[in-house]
């Protein structure tokens, strides 16, 4: 279907107008926000889940998935389209983080944990140490559970340079060798809007680091994500699928870009629903072996099914 057509279908709901109906963020138990909340705030603890104001956040608290923030809650990058704030880290490493990630993923009896991070450019491994030491401390206490990481690029040196692929690599393989269940690091959009909405990683950075863990650890799964919504086309879309697959990428994303704040880039579209279908469905046909897609679909939405 053309573009054009699509669009006259399914574009009657503009930006600038109220959420549409099919916005409709999962609530869940208060019950079981409140206790998560009050865990993470006792544990000076940081998730993704409340840094970047999920909407499913109740709907994974509920299932016994959560999505921790390594390295802090300061960013060394500046993402046009990210909630967590931005800057210089206060503190090089937070060496008793791990220690309280598991405690928590223990008294919180969760059955799925994603490990995410700050982007921590500051430090010599760029933070892949933080995965290793958090999957560490949680087998420590529950050796059985499943783990997934979502990391940020891992790339430090000046561009297309053979040191700065090294380094990328070794930060990788550190990570890789606490043999995580799912290796996740999102694309976030297409091609043509990386410069604008991720400031400091790239295309090309990204596609290479999941080329490289199926190199490296071709036996666990690695998955990517985009957002929708900030200026890409149906057809760039399609492009960043295939690019995916060209790298072996088997797990797949796809969710709506809903506006934090003001500050942030502006939504240019709704996509809908049945969209989204599409989108899965052309995934699906393309070889993904696991497809999330939908309006309110984040990284670690159902992560736990694999």
């Amino acid at each position: 279907m053309p573009t054009n057509n699509r669009q006259t279908k399914y574009s009657s709901i503009k930006p600038k107008d109220r959420l549409p109906a099919w916005i409709k963020p999962s609530i869940g138990k208060a019950s079981q926000l409140e206790q998560v909340q009050n865990l993470v705030k006792k544990n000076r603890l940081h998730t993704i889940c409340e840094e970047g104001r999920c909407p499913n956040r109740g709907e994974c608290y509920a299932s016994g998935t959560a999505t921790f923030l390594l390295g802090g809650s300061i960013c060394t990058r500046s993402c046009a389209f990210c909630q967590v704030d931005k800057g210089v880290p206060l503190q090089p490493k937070d060496n008793d983080e791990s220690i309280r990630v598991a405690n928590a993923v223990k008294a919180l009896n969760l059955k799925y944990v994603v490990l995410t991070s700050v982007a921590r450019d500051d430090l010599f491994d760029h933070g892949a140490s933080l995965f290793t030491r958090a999957i560490a401390a949680i087998r420590e206490l529950i050796p059985l559970i499943n783990i997934e990481v979502l990391t940020p690029d891992f790339w430090g040196g000046s561009k297309n340079t053979d040191e700065a692929i090294m380094l990328q690599r070794s930060r990788l393989q550190i990570v890789l060798s606490s043999n995580p269940i799912c290796f996740n690091h999102n694309l976030e959009t297409v091609e043509r809007l990386q410069g604008v909405v991720r400031r400091g990683a790239t295309y090309m950075h990204s596609l290479r680091l999941l080329k490289t863990a199926r190199e490296i650890a071709p036996t666990i799964p690695t998955k990517s994500g985009l957002m929708l919504g900030l200026g890409e086309s149906y057809s760039e879309v399609i492009q960043s699928l295939k690019d995916l697959r060209k790298v072996d990428c088997q797990y797949l994303t796809i969710g709506q870009y809903l506006r934090p704040s003001l500050a942030h880039m502006p939504v240019e579209k709704y996509w809908h629903p049945a969209e989204f279908e599409e989108f899965a469905q052309k995934a699906k046909e393309l070889g993904f072996k696991k497809i999330n897609s939908g309006p309110l679909v984040r990284s670690s939405y159902h992560a736990e099914k694999s």
